[in-house]
């Protein structure tokens, strides 16, 4: 793995659930999803089961750069990389709790 897929991985993996979750959110209070014929407590249970796999795979990266296998050389980009890791497993479970706990479709 290169530095640079290190330090960028997390992030990047946190928009990407971010813009799921919410894009998930979009659809399923859209006429689409009722005409599928799928409920809201359907949606809910969608977009938690998504919210936790979204903060397991966080958690999986942050393993994995803590790892030997997939550890920088350079001690620098491995705090980094870690630090980084942890930011956005702290942003993936904050900026996408409401999913859980908020109503949906207001």
């Amino acid at each position: 793995m290169t530095d640079i897929l290190r330090i960028s991985v997390p992030i990047t993996v946190w928009i990407a659930a971010f813009s799921a979750v919410y894009g998930l959110e979009g659809v399923i209070c859209s006429d689409l999803w009722r005409g599928a014929g799928l409920s809201l407590g359907q949606g809910r249970g969608a977009l938690v089961a998504t919210w936790v796999a979204a903060i397991a795979l966080q958690v999986a990266l942050l393993v994995a750069l803590r790892s030997r296998r997939f550890a920088s050389p350079h001690p620098w980009v491995q705090r980094l990389a870690t630090i980084l890791g942890c930011v956005a497993l702290v942003a993936t479970v904050w900026s996408l709790m409401p999913v859980a706990t908020t109503s949906l479709c207001l």
